[in-house]
């Protein structure tokens, strides 16, 4: 756990900073950190659900966050370099923990983060529970209220950079919807709740424990203002609802757990003093982690390494290596790009396809004679393109394969950072037992195609089912795809031996995508590159 030592115990300009093992006590002092429940605690009555589903961004005044998350930071094993840096927000009723948490993730100004609330965790009611839940007689702020198992099992996945399912909660039906939303890691996840200190091995899971400590007539007067205007209650239902339910479990429950904090923020998110001091220390952090994409590793490790068996070239006839011959040549049109791109697009489908399993299948011809043949052996095959370029494919492909099902993955490089990013993504469900084609015209090191994989990957298809197609590869991108995922089959028209400084193949063939779709490239463009989608 990382500390912020030299504030440790002392206020510093409004912001308490306290070690997890300071005079409140360490963690091993706890039953599962907290008492037992007593016998006279009643529930808090919730009237509406508190646990919609989130866009997946967040607009700032600099910058849009993407809340969905998706970590670019792999290196050329195909692994995430390291771990998301979780930051644990806790503290009462409407004490601010989501605009405290807002305020950090402006200020981070890292484009992935990932908001995860405790509230997607509460368990489904039994019977009996729902009939107590009815007559308000079932305590939501008990921490048996909350799947801690579940939330365990969740952030653990997240910080290691693995896709999740969360549940969303429906306190009008005390259960989950059919629906839960998927959420992808991130180089920060900020978890907040007001039990978030209340697991032994959640705990373990925060790199960071931050306590908003805001005035008990503060959080009083927000609840007032919230429940008098959007759940249509009286003043005198809420106080009463306060002083019988809301405060003796912050009392009892939350506010023990003060003292494993980090950070404790006084006022919540108006406290700019101490989000910048947690925002320096988790600017640090992930300077001292280095997420990020190493272009120059993924180049030189698999130099002078002759080409993977999982590569297949088409073979290079006349007919193919004419083909290469107008469309590389810059002096060539863009109707006659298009059209010999389309020709080999089709050869390149048809060769992927024969590498798809199939089995015997004996047919009776019209004159009434067996005939011995082979069907394709499999559920069914799905095409996946990597926006722009790799739409262009999509033709040939449903054109070779009857009523496939087509996706489409969105992602462009970050020109600051030179990291690929995930912007867009809509796939078919349950992909878990389908053949998956993925399209893209040129890839030059790899980068864009390992994320896609990777996404592929997290919505559970089959690393050996899933095929790698593209017009033009340069071997770095081939070594690089490869050694990450060996069982991905890779089928090219032609390999090129190099890439330039600024990732170019050479000799390549320019941007596939503004040649194809006539608009003009940038100075600094990249082989991986992809523009915005044109669909």
């Amino acid at each position: 756990m990382n500390t912020l030592p030299a504030y440790s115990g002392a206020r510093i300009s409004g912001c308490w900073a306290l070690r997890a093992d300071g005079s409140g006590g360490g963690e091993g002092s706890l039953d599962r950190l907290l008492p037992s429940i007593s016998t006279s605690l009643s529930p808090r009555k919730r009237t509406t659900s508190q646990c919609k589903s989130e866009p997946p961004l967040l607009r700032t005044s600099k910058r849009t966050i993407y809340t969905a998350g998706r970590p670019p930071w792999y290196n050329e094993h195909g692994t995430q370099s390291k771990e998301a840096f979780v930051i644990g927000l806790c503290g009462g009723s409407a004490s601010g923990k989501t605009t405290v948490a807002r305020k950090i993730i402006e200020a981070l100004d890292v484009p992935w983060v990932v908001l995860l609330s405790m509230d997607s965790f509460y368990k489904v009611l039994t019977a009996e529970q729902q009939l107590l839940a009815a007559n308000n007689d079932y305590n939501f702020d008990h921490p048996d209220a909350f799947d801690f198992s579940l939330l365990v099992h969740t952030l653990r996945k997240l910080k290691q950079g693995k896709s999740v399912k969360i549940p969303v909660y429906d306190f009008n039906t005390h259960g989950r919807q059919k629906e839960w939303k998927t959420v992808y890691g991130a180089s920060v996840i900020i978890f907040e709740g007001i039990m978030s200190f209340a697991d032994k091995e959640l705990l373990k899971l925060l790199d960071m424990k931050i306590f908003v400590d805001t005035d008990s007539d503060i959080r009083l007067v927000r609840r007032l203002r919230r429940d008098i205007t959007e759940r249509g209650r009286d003043i005198e239902g809420v106080i009463k609802q306060y002083n019988k339910f809301v405060k003796p479990a912050f009392e009892q429950y939350i506010e023990p757990t003060m003292r494993l904090a980090d950070i404790v923020v006084p006022r919540g998110g108006g406290n700019m003093v101490a989000i910048d001091l947690i925002v320096q220390h988790v600017h640090s952090q992930l300077e001292e982690r280095k997420l990020r994409w190493d272009m120059a590793a993924l180049a030189s490790a698999h130099q002078a390494q002759p080409l993977p068996q999982t590569l297949s070239v088409l073979e290079s006839t006349p007919q193919v290596r004419g083909m290469h011959t107008i469309i590389r040549n810059k002096e060539t049109s863009r109707d006659e790009f298009i059209f010999y791109s389309k020709r080999l697009m089709r050869l390149l489908i048809e060769r992927a396809r024969s590498f798809l399993p199939s089995q015997v299948h004996i047919v009776q011809t019209p004159q009434g004679e067996d005939y011995e043949g082979r069907t394709f052996h499999g559920k069914r095959i799905t095409g996946v393109s990597i926006l722009r370029a790799g739409e262009t494919m999509e033709p040939a492909l449903r054109a070779v394969c009857k009523d496939v099902r087509i996706g489409k993955i969105l992602i462009q490089t970050n020109q600051d950072t030179g990291e690929p990013e995930l912007h867009y993504l809509r796939l078919p469900k349950d992909i878990s037992e389908d053949h998956v084609i993925l399209m893209d015209c040129t890839v030059s090191t790899g980068a864009a195609a390992m994320m896609a994989i990777r996404v592929l990957l997290d919505h559970d298809a089959q690393e050996d089912k899933i095929l790698l197609v593209s017009l033009l590869m340069a071997e770095m991108g081939v070594h690089s795809v490869a050694y990450a995922f060996p069982q991905v089959k890779i089928i090219t028209t032609a390999v090129d031996k190099k890439v330039n400084d600024l990732f170019h193949i050479i000799p390549g063939i320019g941007n596939f995508g503004d040649r194809y779709f006539g608009t003009d490239a940038p100075p600094d463009w990249s082989d991986d590159d992809m523009d915005e989608p044109s669909c």
